[in-house]
């Protein structure tokens, strides 16, 4: 254990639920104490007001270790974070950290808005630990990055929300820490610095230091992980390689995704002018199904309620493989185009997923209703899943292909001597 990074052991963090009361008057302790009985819960239980956000984290993180962290909303990732950052003491338990932290969990913190950009360069670097002559050497190498060097002597109040975070994230990625606490920072910005920062962050893992990542982008976590930890209520459900842990958290997020699913009008999803009834997955026969081969086609079948007159209607799915890749998105634009899906009643859409197209393993579909082609009311993510299996003997030991999908392309071969 005293070779390691990060050695965490049964770190717990309990917050109180509800406002902190300051003061307290001495009839605000006899009305609470008159109010004690009928607090207590149906089995006698008092509510003790606390809630623990993590509990029982044990960890060993090893020096030049890339470690990922998911798990939904809630779960602890940023809490532990904080706690190893040392924003937040731990409630039960300890962490020891070898080697200089640094610490990307929000970006911006430290800037002041009346600042100009090279004044909150050297006071943020000075907050994030650098000194001011390690500043001073990577001065321009910051600014370079941002792509802020026309402005960098303009307040960043006078910034756009890009240039903000830009420079921000430049002055927090080129610390050389041993460790690096990364928190859902590369979420920021628009797609070209989101692909920079990930070349950056690529960098620091090559260069060896050990980085723990916390994300809710799976394809960010795969690329950059080795091992991936999956905390739920604040605990660890799993812990080994990215793929298995990842694979694990999202077959949790689609598990109650079966192979059909509706509502009542009441309950359904939707708006003003649309309301979606049902979604169902079935083969060419009609039948509903989960498990399909790769080389049969899979009919996706959309019922919904169409509520006014005048209105176009275009229902659309979201396709997405295991990993959470976005593999493709449709529409009935077409359709809806030519036969003006606007008068009120109940409608039936059919969509047709071709064989020869995915690879093997656990889809799901996102159902989307839009009214005039672009108006959202309703979107109901990961509703219905369905599983396809690579069947074909010929390539067994090749059960799953490289690549999200696995289309049939059309090959011809002639002898031409």
């Amino acid at each position: 254990m005293s070779e390691a990074a990060v050695s965490i052991e049964g770190i717990g963090k309990r917050y109180r639920l509800g406002e902190r009361v300051p003061y307290r008057a001495l009839r605000d302790e006899i009305a609470k104490f008159a109010a004690l009985p009928f607090r207590r819960g149906r089995h006698g239980r008092q509510r003790d007001g606390f809630i623990w956000a993590l509990k029982d984290i044990s960890l060993e993180i090893k020096p030049g270790e890339v470690v990922g962290f998911i798990g939904r909303n809630g779960a602890g990732k940023t809490t532990l974070l904080k706690i190893l950052s040392r924003i937040t003491e731990p409630t039960e338990g300890s962490a020891e950290i070898r080697g200089r932290v640094g610490s990307l969990l929000e970006v911006g913190t430290g800037f002041h808005a009346e600042l100009t950009g090279r004044e909150n360069i050297y006071l943020s670097g000075a907050i994030l630990g650098m000194k001011r002559a390690e500043i001073r050497s990577k001065f321009d190498e910051m600014v370079a990055f941002a792509e802020v060097e026309k402005f960098i002597d303009t307040p960043v109040k006078r910034y756009s929300s890009g240039m903000f975070v830009r420079l921000a994230f430049a002055v927090a990625a080129h610390l050389e820490p041993e460790v690096l606490l990364v928190d859902e920072v590369l979420s920021v910005g628009d797609v070209k610095f989101q692909r920079k920062c990930l070349g950056k962050m690529k960098g620091v893992a090559s260069e060896g230091r050990t980085v723990l990542f916390v994300s809710h982008n799976m394809g960010t976590i795969s690329t950059l992980c080795e091992r991936t930890v999956l905390l739920n209520d604040g605990r660890i459900e799993y812990t080994g390689p990215t793929r298995e842990t990842v694979s694990r958290y999202l077959a949790g997020l689609t598990a109650d995704a079966g192979m059909a699913k509706s509502w009542s009008f009441e309950e359904a999803p939707g708006g003003r002018n649309v309301k979606l009834k049902s979604v169902t997955i079935t083969d060419s026969t009609g039948a509903a199904r989960t498990h399909f081969s790769t080389t049969a086609a899979v009919y996706v079948w959309v019922e919904y309620w169409v509520l006014g007159d005048g209105v176009p209607i275009n229902p659309g799915l979201w396709l997405f493989d295991e990993q959470n890749n976005w593999i493709c998105a449709v529409g009935n634009y077409e359709e809806t185009a030519k036969q003006q899906i606007s008068a009120k009643g109940v409608y039936r859409s059919r969509c047709i997923i071709p064989g020869h197209l995915l690879n093997s393993g656990r889809h799901t579909l996102t159902v989307e209703m839009a009214a005039n082609l672009s108006d959202a009311e309703a979107c109901v993510q990961h509703c219905v899943g369905f599983e396809t299996v690579d069947d074909q003997r010929i390539h067994s030991r090749y059960s799953r292909w490289s690549g999200i999908i696995k289309p049939r392309f059309d090959w011809k071969t002639e002898k031409t001597g």
